[in-house]
C-alpha cells in the first residue's frame, strides 16, 4: 500500500512539474465528454485517478471523508451494443485515504447515446449515469445525472460542453436538481497529443439557476497523447468559488484490451 500511494504521489508531482504550473470535492471521473465511442460490439477499459493536493479539511457533515490527500481510482468499464449506443459499468468507485486505507465505495452505471460522432464538424448525444456511494462521501447513497453531450471536431480544434444535472434519489439531504456546465477547448499538436484547458462550473439548481458567485469553480489545463496502445489524459486543476478543493491532479489511463 505504501508503494502504491507513493507511485501516485510522484505522478501528480510529474504533472504538476509537466503543467508548469470541482467542483465539488473531486468526483471519481473529472472528465468533459466529447464525440467519443467505442466501436460497435468492442469493450473499453479507462481507469480515472484523481488527488486534491490541497484544500478546505473542514467536513460538510459529520462522517465525511475529507477530499484532500484523498486519491481515488475508479475502473470505467465499457461496451458499445452498436454503432450509437455504448454501456457503462464503474467499479469499483475505490478510494485510498491520506491513512494509507484502500476501499471499495460503491458502483456506478451508464448509458450513452452518441447518434452522430463523426471525424470532423457537429457532435451532440446524451449520457445518462445512476449508482449508489457509501456514507462518507455522500450523505445521499443513492444519485444520478443526466449528461446533454455537444461539441466540434476540425482539423485543429476540438471543442465540447456538457450540460450535467445530478440529483439524490434517497438519503437525508436531498433537494433540488444541481445544474453544472462542463466546457473543453483542445488544441490538436502533430501526433496524437491534444492540449486543452477544461472548465467545471456550478450553475445552481434548477429553482435558483445562474447564481454562480454560490457555486463551486474548477479550471484545468490538461495534456491528451498515446504511449504506444495506452492512451492517457492528465491534467492539474484549481478549485475557486465555493469549492473546498485547492489544487487538484487528475489522470485518465486508457487501457488496451
Amino acid at each position: 500500500m505504501f508503494h502504491v500511494r507513493h507511485l501516485l504521489r510522484a505522478a501528480a508531482a510529474f504533472a504538476l512539474i509537466g503543467a508548469g504550473t470541482s467542483a465539488r470535492a473531486a468526483d471519481e471521473e473529472i472528465q468533459v465528454y466529447l464525440g467519443d465511442i467505442n466501436a460497435a460490439h468492442h469493450f473499453g477499459l479507462d481507469v480515472h485517478v484523481n488527488d486534491t493536493l490541497s484544500g478546505d479539511r473542514t467536513p460538510d457533515y459529520a462522517g465525511q471523508q475529507q477530499s484532500v490527500h484523498r486519491i481515488r481510482v475508479t475502473p470505467e468499464w465499457s461496451y458499445s451494443v452498436n454503432s450509437d449506443v455504448e454501456l457503462g459499468l464503474y467499479l469499483p468507485l475505490a478510494t485510498l485515504d491520506a491513512g494509507g486505507h484502500l476501499r471499495a465505495d460503491g458502483w456506478k452505471v451508464r448509458v450513452k447515446w452518441l447518434p452522430r460522432h463523426p471525424e470532423k464538424g457537429l457532435y451532440y448525444g446524451i449520457n445518462y449515469e445512476v449508482g449508489r456511494v457509501a456514507y462518507h462521501l455522500d450523505q445521499n447513497p443513492w444519485n444520478n445525472e443526466v449528461k446533454v453531450i455537444a461539441g466540434w471536431n476540425s482539423d485543429r480544434w476540438i471543442i465540447g460542453g456538457n450540460v450535467n444535472v445530478d440529483f439524490a434519489l434517497s438519503g437525508p439531504a436531498r433537494g433540488p436538481a444541481q445544474v453544472q456546465l462542463a466546457t473543453r477547448i483542445g488544441y490538436k499538436l502533430p501526433g496524437k497529443t491534444v492540449i486543452s484547458l477544461e472548465s467545471y462550473n456550478g450553475a445552481g439548481s434548477l429553482r435558483d439557476f445562474g447564481r454562480l458567485a454560490r457555486t463551486d469553480h474548477a479550471t484545468f489545463v490538461s495534456i491528451d497523447t498515446t504511449i504506444g496502445q495506452w492512451n492517457l489524459n492528465a491534467g492539474v486543476g484549481k478549485g475557486y468559488g465555493t469549492s473546498k478543493d485547492d489544487v487538484i491532479v487528475k489522470f485518465i489511463i486508457g487501457v488496451p484490451i
